[in-house]
C-alpha cells in the first residue's frame, strides 16, 4: 500500500508547477493501472504495510476513487482555460484522493475515523472555493455539520470499543458481538448521514447544486460510499443487537426511496434531481446492507461500485449542457437532441444505466438487493416495486424533457461536444457495462 501512497504524496510538488494539469492526470492513470496489477486474495487482507490493507471491499473503492478523482481533473478543463486556481484546485484533489485511499485501507478502527474525517476537508474546499452560486457557503456548513455532528457520538464509540477490548484492528473485532443499544446507534449515526438516509439527507441536494463539476463527482462517486463502506465493517461485530433494530433502517429506507422517488419528478433543476435520485439509490444500499444477509451485502457493494460510475457521468452530462447555457433548468435545456445529436446518446446510455437496465453493474446490485430484502420481508416487495419502476420513470422524464421539445429561443450560439467530454463519458460508461463480464469477483468475497 505504502508505494500507492508514496506516488501520490511525491505528484502533490507536480500541482504547483506550470502546465502540468494533464500530466497530473496521466499520472493518476498510470496509478490506477499499477493499482490493478496488485495481487488480491478473495477472503484475505493482502498487501499489509504498517497499518494499512485492503481486501475485496477496499480493492474496488479504491479502484473507484482514483478512477472518479482522474475524470475529474478531465471534467474541469474550464478552471484549466480560466486560470481559477488549477494548482491548488489539483492539490486538493490530490489530498482528497490520498485521505479516501487510506480511508479504504485503514485497518484499525480510530484511523479509519480519522481519514473518513479528514476527506470533508477537501471537499468543502471544493465546494466554497469553486462552487457556482452564493449559496455554497450555506451548502458547505450543511454538509459540515451534518456530518460532524453526528460523528462525535463515532468517536466516542470508538474509544468505548477500545476500552472494552483494548485493540482496534477490524479483521480482529470480528470476533466480538458488542450487544449494547448505545453503542450500535453511536457507531452506526455517522454512515447513514454520509449514505445519506432518508430524512438525514437534506445537506446533499443542496451540496450536489452548489458543487462545481469535479465536486458532484466525487460527492456522488465515493464520498456516499464511504458510509456503505463504514456500515459493510462496523456491523459485523454488532450482528446480534443489529438483528433486533435493522427493521427500523430498512423501513425509512425503503419508504424514503419511494418518497423520493416522487421528489425526483417534482425537480426543474437538472442537477437537483440527479442527486435526489442517488438517495433513492442509496436506500436501496442501506436496506441491503441491514439485513445482515450474503445477497445483501453483495448487492449493497455492486450498487455502490455501478452508482458512483453511473451518477459521475450523470452529472458530467449536465455540466456539459451549464457550459453551453448557462443554466440547469430543464425548462433552458430543452431539445438538445437539434443542438448535440451525438451527446443525446450518451444521455441515453447513462440514464439507461441509472434505470438498472442490462448490462449494467446498476442491474446485477438491484437483482441482487432485491433478493436480499424480499427474503428479508415479504411486503418489502411493494416498496421495491415502486422504486424500480420510478427510478424508470423519472430517467425517461428527465431524458425526455432535456433531449426532445423546441430548444429555447435565446440560444443564438452554440458549439456541440468536443473529444474531451466524448471520453470522458466513454470512461464513465465502458466499466460500468464492461465489469459484469467479470462480475463472479464482487461476488464471492467472503
Amino acid at each position: 500500500m505504502m508505494k500507492i501512497l508514496l506516488m501520490l504524496v511525491f505528484m502533490m510538488p507536480l500541482c504547483l508547477k506550470k502546465k502540468m494539469f494533464w500530466m497530473v492526470q496521466m499520472m493518476l492513470l498510470f496509478m490506477m493501472m499499477l493499482f490493478m496489477n496488485f495481487s488480491l486474495k478473495i477472503s484475505a487482507f493482502v498487501n499489509l504495510s504498517y497499518m494499512f490493507s485492503y481486501d475485496m471491499i477496499s480493492f474496488g473503492l479504491i479502484l473507484l476513487s482514483i478512477w472518479i478523482c482522474s475524470l475529474m481533473i478531465m471534467a474541469s478543463e474550464n478552471l484549466y482555460k480560466m486560470k481559477k486556481y488549477w494548482n491548488f484546485f489539483l492539490l486538493n484533489v490530490l489530498f482528497l484522493l490520498l485521505m479516501l485511499i487510506l480511508t479504504f485501507s485503514a485497518m484499525n478502527l480510530f484511523m479509519f475515523y480519522l481519514f473518513f474525517e479528514g476527506s470533508l476537508i477537501p471537499t468543502l474546499l471544493l465546494i466554497i472555493g469553486w462552487g457556482y452560486q452564493p449559496e455554497r457557503i450555506q451548502a458547505g456548513m450543511y454538509l459540515l455539520f451534518y456530518t460532524l455532528f453526528l460523528s462525535l457520538p463515532l468517536l466516542l464509540g470508538i474509544f468505548y470499543i477500545y476500552n472494552k477490548t483494548n485493540y482496534l484492528t477490524i479483521y480482529m473485532l470480528k470476533i466480538y458481538n458488542l450487544n449494547n443499544m448505545l453503542l450500535y446507534i453511536s457507531m452506526i449515526m455517522a454512515f447513514l448521514v454520509k449514505m445519506p438516509m432518508y430524512f438525514i439527507h437534506l445537506w446533499l441536494p443542496k451540496a450536489h447544486v452548489e458543487a462545481p463539476i469535479s465536486g458532484s463527482m466525487i460527492l456522488a462517486g465515493v464520498m456516499l460510499k464511504l458510509g456503505g463502506y463504514g456500515l459493510l465493517r462496523v456491523l459485523n461485530f454488532m450482528q446480534e443487537i443489529n438483528l433486533k433494530m435493522s427493521y427500523i433502517w430498512i423501513t425509512i429506507s425503503l419508504l424514503g426511496g419511494v418518497f423520493i422517488s416522487f421528489k425526483c419528478l417534482c425537480q426543474i433543476d437538472i442537477k437537483s434531481l440527479i442527486a435526489y435520485s442517488s438517495v433513492a439509490h442509496m436506500g436501496l444500499v442501506i436496506g441491503g446492507i441491514f439485513t445482515m444477509n450474503y445477497w445483501g451485502f453483495m448487492g449493497a457493494y455492486i450498487m455502490m461500485i455501478g452508482h458512483g460510475l453511473c451518477s459521475s457521468g450523470m452529472f458530467c452530462l449536465s455540466n456539459i449542457n451549464y457550459e453551453r447555457l448557462n443554466s440547469r433548468s430543464l425548462f433552458l435545456n430543452k431539445g438538445m437532441m437539434n443542438l448535440m445529436p451525438s451527446m443525446s446518446l450518451w444521455w441515453f446510455l447513462l440514464l439507461s444505466s441509472n434505470m438498472a437496465a442490462p448490462p449494467s453493474l446498476n442491474l446485477m446490485g438491484e437483482i441482487n438487493l432485491i433478493v436480499s430484502l424480499v427474503s428479508w420481508s415479504k411486503i418489502s416487495m411493494i416498496m421495491l416495486i415502486m422504486i424500480s419502476f420510478f427510478s424508470a420513470v423519472y430517467s425517461l422524464y428527465l431524458y425526455s424533457f432535456s433531449q426532445h421539445g423546441k430548444y429555447s429561443s435565446n440560444i443564438y450560439s452554440f458549439y456541440t461536444g468536443v473529444s474531451r467530454e466524448y471520453l470522458m463519458l466513454l470512461l464513465h460508461w465502458l466499466p460500468l457495462n464492461i465489469s459484469i463480464l467479470k462480475i463472479d469477483y464482487s461476488m464471492i468475497w467472503f
